[in-house]
């Protein structure tokens, strides 16, 4: 599959529609990553209908429930109203009575009792959309960018998931160029970074951006992973406001594939406490310093259970070794 959307809720993983050799689903299946069978299951819901096949969508957990934005996909004619906004069709691809195209629905799925919801939205939502980024805060869920068409875009708008309210958030400054496939994570109770993606020129790129929900200004960071663009990657945060990267590809990857990347990226959000300094200068000394490994044990157990996760991340690769 590719162009799935995952999300943990309570401890299990949901991974929703996405796209295989058949073309995309709407599929949904769960693992639950605290038992240790780690065992999939698909998920066959009592009531509701489920969207309708798609990829490259977004969704946000809030309150128990899974919602789920937007995405590539396909619906037959039957189910194409001529007066809707909520699907734009793709000229360019068509059979018979199927049509694929962009949509910007809203739908709930409630794991308590395995239904779907479709509810209704206030203000004036987003043009139906893929390949965007999305990312919550409290009872906010936001979105930013992706394809609409034949255009890439940077908006950003908010869903207020209490009352589906949209509002559609202007930018006070500068805004980064439009993109498709890249991330947006929460860093603060108002404050969010965008990472790489795909530019209007078909570009990947790495530039990282912060934008700040309540001056709705956009403020470029400067970081050190500026030769490692990004595009259909995956990104979430830290510790102390850490974002963390990881996957997806360096290429434009409809042209050329072989640039997929297994590498993490860490991106500093703010000043580390004093407490994370010292668990990094340990973790990276004690590497060449058997004098100093040896008094790990007599560390206090949570002090000691730190320093022994960071000792993971700085662990030298085998070809350093």
């Amino acid at each position: 599959m590719s162009g799935s959307c995952g999300c943990c809720l309570n401890g299990v993983l949901f991974i929703f529609g996405g796209c295989d050799d058949n073309g995309q689903t709407n599929e949904l299946y769960s693992v639950d990553l605290t038992d240790g069978t780690f065992t999939w299951k698909k998920i066959i819901h009592v009531s509701g209908a489920p969207p309708s096949p798609r990829d490259k969508l977004s969704c946000w957990v809030y309150d128990g429930k899974i919602i789920y934005f937007g995405g590539y996909g396909h619906k037959v004619l039957s189910d194409l109203d001529s007066r809707s906004r909520n699907f734009i069709v793709d000229e360019t691809s068509w059979a018979g009575e199927v049509f694929w195209g962009w949509n910007n629905e809203v739908h709930v799925f409630d794991p308590k009792d395995l239904s779907w919801s479709q509810p209704q939205t206030f203000g004036r939502a987003p043009a139906p959309r893929a390949a965007h980024a999305s990312a919550s805060i409290g009872s906010k869920g936001y979105i930013c960018g992706g394809r609409v068409m034949e255009t890439r875009t940077s908006d950003i708008h908010c869903l207020d998931l209490e009352t589906y309210t949209w509002t559609e958030l202007v930018p006070s400054s500068t805004a980064p160029v439009g993109r498709s496939w890249h991330s947006l994570s929460p860093v603060s109770d108002s404050r969010l970074f965008l990472f790489g993606g795909l530019s209007m020129e078909c570009n990947p790129m790495s530039d990282g951006w912060v934008f700040d929900t309540g001056s709705r200004k956009w403020t470029e960071v400067e970081h050190p992973f500026k030769n490692k663009p990004r595009l259909w990657h995956t990104a979430c945060p830290g510790r102390d406001s850490d974002v963390i990267v990881f996957g997806g590809s360096c290429d434009y990857i409809l042209l050329v594939d072989t640039g997929h990347c297994n590498d993490a990226l860490v991106f500093q959000m703010q000043p580390y406490p004093l407490s994370r300094i010292c668990e990094d200068y340990i973790a990276r000394t004690v590497q060449g310093c058997d004098s100093l490994r040896t008094q790990v044990p007599l560390l206090p157990a949570k002090l000691q259970s730190a320093v022994y996760t960071r000792m993971c991340f700085y662990r030298p690769s085998k070809k350093h070794q």
